[in-house]
């Protein structure tokens, strides 16, 4: 459980576990892309996967052909696991570019700086500058994302500010609820 008490169904996170070493997952992508994109240990290599994908638009497409319906899969087992009545976040980033938000009763964007995301994709997961760019280029634009949005929250600021947004959010969905 969350902070709130909602349950996180965290989309990036099954995405790395659908391609941990020993997976089927795994084996098709080095199938579809060969064994560059593993690492000396066997491990997938995601900046080498990235380079090749972000830079090929029907690589990636064949990449999300392996990933997607196994993160789906994965999603609907733990949404059928969570208790009646739970408020449920379904953490999916590339929820517009795939098409899912008519799946949801409330879809919520948060938005931050090109800049920022740049800056976050380079010191948080190790992308150099170039292709953290070509990966925000390949996502769906800040509009499109705000249109499939009920809510949008803005995370220019602090960690402590998007928390406050986070909170109020919860308590309009708990009063929505009846709760």
């Amino acid at each position: 459980m969350a902070d709130g008490g909602a349950q996180i169904i965290d989309a990036d996170r099954i995405a790395r576990e659908v391609l941990e070493s020993g997976t089927e997952g795994l084996a098709e992508v080095v199938s579809a892309f060969g064994e560059e994109v593993l690492d000396a240990d066997g491990a997938l290599d995601r900046p080498a996967l990235g380079r090749i994908v972000f830079a090929d638009e029907a690589a990636r497409e064949r990449l999300n052909g392996i990933v997607h319906p196994r993160v789906r899969a994965e999603s609907r087992r733990r949404l059928q696991t969570a208790a009646p009545g739970s408020v449920v976040v379904e953490d999916i980033p590339l929820l517009v570019e795939t098409g899912q938000q008519d799946r949801f009763d409330v879809v919520v964007v948060v938005r931050a700086p090109e800049e920022e995301r740049v800056r976050r994709l380079v010191e948080d997961r190790g992308a150099d500058a170039a292709d953290a760019r070509a990966r925000l280029a390949a996502q769906a634009s800040d509009a499109e994302r705000a249109a499939a949005a009920d809510v949008v929250l803005d995370n220019d600021s602090t960690r402590a500010a998007l928390e406050a947004q986070v909170d109020e959010l919860m308590e309009a969905l708990r009063r929505r609820l009846g709760r």
